[in-house]
């Protein structure tokens, strides 16, 4: 069974013959071909280079479009470039640092745009060379992260107090910009498309209602409607948003480190396709390949046979190889059961 038949399995609820792994990789990839992330991060060739690279090395189910916003800089965010590192988002000249100027911001045709015209690129290209043996992935931002990028973190924060029918405009906006984003990723080959809101998990659940929920719900709605299945990544403790999370409706719910999987299991149901949990810096980086092994068991003993080996955010770049291995390893050996998924069905086959 090769991986993209084995993500689809998983998805409709058939047999498989042992764990999906996806991991998060980008400057891990980078390194896999002695690439610098900053080239990684804007030339699409280097990009489809490294991710078929780590996915055929470490035996990946699928491979990967994400990087950086992509959006952003091509709506005239300001960014700080850097050789072998993401590059920033400069919020001392933060493209809405004037929320005037969002009644005049025109989101641009992602095939045209820079940044995100590299990504279908790249998405275009893992599809030819990958074929069918791995399930490809795309990106889009959230609402809050979207947001923020635009906006800056801070003064998105005061702005759900001071002034929220800005906050809404500004997530009307993203939140378009993500359809057709993502459409556009669909289009070039992408089976996946992953819903990046990490600037969710500092607000608390009122605020996660009342501003974010329905803004990303559209987004998944939107990609379910072009045909794609979607994977919610929202960094760090969202554990009081958990069970509004997993009212989206996303095929995979990415649960972070600081997040038990048991409180998430509890939180969404046995249905929910869940992955991830194990901390990516103080066990798959700094342990051992034993400790490594016993925390994906750990996550997949409290998340149940709905799950799908990951960390719970990016694998480091100083990870060492034996500890990937050592993740790998638990999936392709881990007993799996028939997974208990009624509600979804399969789009692709």
């Amino acid at each position: 069974m090769d991986g993209r038949q084995r993500v689809l399995r998983l998805f409709s609820g058939k047999s498989i013959d042992c764990l999906p792994n996806m991991p998060i990789t980008m400057m891990f990839a980078s390194a896999q071909i002695g690439a610098p992330y900053g080239q990684y991060s804007v030339d699409n060739r280097v990009l489809v280079e490294a991710q078929i690279a780590v996915a055929e090395r470490f035996g990946f189910d699928h491979v990967s479009g994400i990087t950086e916003t992509r959006e952003a800089p091509d709506c005239g965010a300001v960014i700080q470039a850097f050789h072998d590192q993401p590059y920033a988002i400069d919020e001392s000249r933060s493209r809405l640092a004037d929320k005037n100027v969002l009644a005049e911001l025109k989101f641009p045709d992602p095939h045209k745009a820079f940044h995100m015209s590299d990504r279908l690129q790249a998405l275009t290209s893992l599809r030819e060379r990958i074929g069918d043996r791995k399930i490809v992935e795309g990106w889009v931002e959230g609402p809050c992260g979207g947001g923020a990028d635009l906006r800056g973190i801070n003064r998105l924060m005061l702005d759900f107090f001071d002034d929220p029918k800005f906050v809404h405009d500004l997530f009307e906006f993203v939140t378009e910009g993500a359809v057709k984003f993502g459409w556009a990723q669909i289009e070039a080959g992408a089976e996946i498309i992953g819903l990046g809101d990490p600037a969710a998990s500092l607000v608390g659940p009122a605020i996660y209602r009342e501003f974010v929920w329905k803004y990303e719900k559209r987004i998944v709605d939107k990609l379910h409607d072009a045909g794609a299945f979607v994977r919610l990544h929202i960094c760090g403790n969202t554990r009081d948003l958990l069970e509004d999370m997993g009212k989206l409706g996303c095929e995979i719910m990415d649960i972070d480190s600081q997040v038990n999987m048991g409180d998430a299991r509890r939180a969404v149901g046995p249905e929910q396709i869940l992955a991830g949990g194990i901390d990516p810096v103080s066990v798959l980086s700094a342990g051992t390949p034993g400790e490594v092994t016993r925390a994906v068991a750990e996550c997949h003993r409290c998340a149940g046979p709905n799950y799908i080996v990951a960390a719970g955010c990016e694998v480091p770049r100083e990870t060492p190889e034996e500890n990937l291995r050592a993740l790998v390893a638990y999936a392709e050996n881990a007993a799996c059961d028939l997974p208990r998924l009624t509600t979804k069905s399969l789009k692709h086959d």
